[in-house]
């Protein structure tokens, strides 16, 4: 297995959702979509996901399983697969980082670092949420 591709560029813009949000309950939610694109000469598939989701407590936890949103993509070289998702946080700011494990047509299984992006609620509610912790 190779270890990465960089030849797969993996972009991610989030949201942070205040109509979905409750902060006096510590319920912090962000929509975010991801765009991957093939840049390689290859045609690609997703098989499996993992991601590392840190709140500012430290807290961290791990998520792992089949595709995306249900799918295993194929992604032809040239062009993009994008797809949006959510996160909950107890915590008002935090980070995602993880990886895509992908496939070639000749069985070669690599992964795509997803690089770490910050969630960040606006910083009024962030003073407030740390007011309330001391």
């Amino acid at each position: 297995m190779k270890k990465s591709s960089p030849s797969i560029i993996v972009t991610a813009q989030p949201t942070y959702l205040a109509s979905q949000s409750d902060p006096m309950s510590q319920k912090f939610i962000w929509s975010y979509q991801i765009t991957i694109a093939n840049e390689s000469d290859e045609i690609i598939q997703l098989l499996n996901r993992y991601w590392r989701i840190t709140d500012m407590s430290s807290k961290v936890e791990e998520v792992q399983g089949y595709g995306v949103i249900g799918l295993q993509p194929i992604i032809k070289p040239g062009k993009q697969f994008v797809y949006g998702s959510f996160c909950q946080l107890t915590t008002p700011q935090g980070t995602m980082e993880g990886y895509y494990e992908m496939q070639t047509l000749d069985d070669t299984v690599f992964h795509v670092d997803i690089p770490k992006f910050v969630l960040s609620a606006p910083s009024s509610i962030t003073q407030s949420f740390r007011s309330m912790l001391h």
